[in-house]
């Protein structure tokens, strides 16, 4: 039982180091996600950063909007790049999405 308590913490000192006004909501939210089975491979601060640009691109972008009119996903995420990185400065984001960042 160590081991998945272990990475729990990881994930949420990852999630405090690099979102620190991030609010609650988003924050419970982005560490579900870190923690999620498909996950466990990757290293916490990098789990925490995947779930975190895929939760800013769907909640607080135009993305599925984007998706919906019809641009595939790597256009839309270029559309988006600009708002994600809007909220990643609003929450003092320690790291910011760049246009050569691989998800």
């Amino acid at each position: 039982m160590s081991a998945p308590t272990g990475r729990r913490r990881a994930i949420a000192k990852a999630l405090t180091a690099l979102l620190p006004l991030a609010p609650y909501a988003d924050m419970e939210k982005i560490r579900a996600d870190a923690g999620a089975v498909h996950m466990k491979s990757l290293p916490p601060t990098i789990a925490v950063w995947l779930a975190t640009i895929a939760h800013i691109r769907h909640v607080h972008t135009d993305y599925e909007k984007l998706l919906a009119e019809g641009y595939d996903r790597d256009s839309a995420r270029f559309f988006v790049m600009e708002q994600t990185n809007i909220v990643l400065t609003r929450w003092r984001a320690t790291r910011l999405l760049k246009d050569n960042d691989e998800e």
